[in-house]
């Protein structure tokens, strides 16, 4: 029996690093804590982990695949060979150059690392290029993300694959989708067969948040959709103290579990004094007086 190639792209949106262009939330330019430079670096270590992240799942995809490949030979089935493209999407155009000096300055990468632009005069259209660019290179699943997302696990990419596989086939295609911490989306992909975009999903003109304007497009074309477990981002202080806790426990927990850590963004946090979160005492709990003798 034959083997069927699947080609499957991550697609990663990203800017350049830039003081006073990346992670403003988190800068005394709004209201955050840091300055425009220390907030660029974060989001440059985050970056940076997220990518070796994807990297080491992609791997682990690959790997899988492999072996049911062979399983399937062995049983004289047709059997499905999964290859993987990193595909990482910044704009404008002008800096995909500087894109690929940065990761080619920091050293060697695991695999090919794609840099394409996205264009457009809004969110749902920058979104919307990228992935028209991804089908044209000849992606038959498409699962995105964002890179201000230190507490991404390998774990969590394969389930965002695994999930969309499930749909592989599926007449009419559907979604996968993994919301974040705010009413949002961190992980959104679909397949080729899929009938599907980003078209009014950001600053949705009814005041729909993201998540609930993914599903709303989804019901209304009838798309069934795959829920993923919940990635947190980086964008508010808030934000940051939460991921803050998060990236100490990855971090501890990897050499128990196998995962690959976000060791350059804990760096960075310890590097700023930033890498432990107290909170001051509060009353603001349930009464306890008939619990607690």
């Amino acid at each position: 029996m034959e083997t069927r190639e699947r080609r499957n792209a991550l697609l990663l949106f990203s800017k350049v690093p830039e003081a006073g262009l990346v992670k403003t939330r988190l800068t005394t330019l709004k209201d955050g804590a840091f300055a425009p430079e220390v907030a660029s670096a974060l989001y440059h270590c985050m970056l940076f982990d997220v990518v070796e992240i994807c990297c080491a799942a992609l791997s682990a995809l690959e790997e899988r695949s492999e072996a049911a490949c062979a399983a399937a030979e062995a049983r004289g089935e047709e059997g499905v060979r999964d290859v993987y493209e990193l595909v990482i999407s910044t704009t404008p155009a002008g800096n995909v150059e500087a894109m690929r000096k940065l990761f080619a300055d920091a050293g060697e990468w695991p695999r090919e690392l794609v840099m394409i632009a996205d264009e457009g005069a809004s969110f749902d259209e920058h979104y919307n290029h990228a992935f028209e660019q991804t089908w044209e290179r000849g992606a038959d699943c498409i699962l995105s993300m964002g890179a201000d997302m230190p507490a991404l696990t390998v774990n969590d990419v394969l389930a965002g694959f695994e999930a969309l596989h499930k749909l592989d086939g599926v007449d009419g295609g559907g979604i996968v989708l993994a919301p974040d911490q705010e009413m949002g989306v961190s992980v959104i992909g679909w397949t080729r067969a899929t009938d599907f975009d980003h078209s009014g999903v950001f600053y949705n003109s009814d005041g729909l948040t993201v998540l609930p304007a993914y599903i709303q497009k989804a019901r209304a074309l009838g798309l069934p959709a795959l829920y993923l477990p919940p990635i947190p981002d980086v964008d508010t202080m808030a934000d940051l103290m939460h991921n803050i806790t998060l990236v100490e426990a990855l971090n501890y927990c990897a050499p128990f579990d196998g995962n690959t850590p976000p060791w350059r963004t804990a760096d960075a946090l310890a590097q700023m004094g930033w890498d432990e979160v107290r909170v001051m005492p509060n009353d603001l709990h349930d009464p306890r007086e008939h619990i607690d003798k």
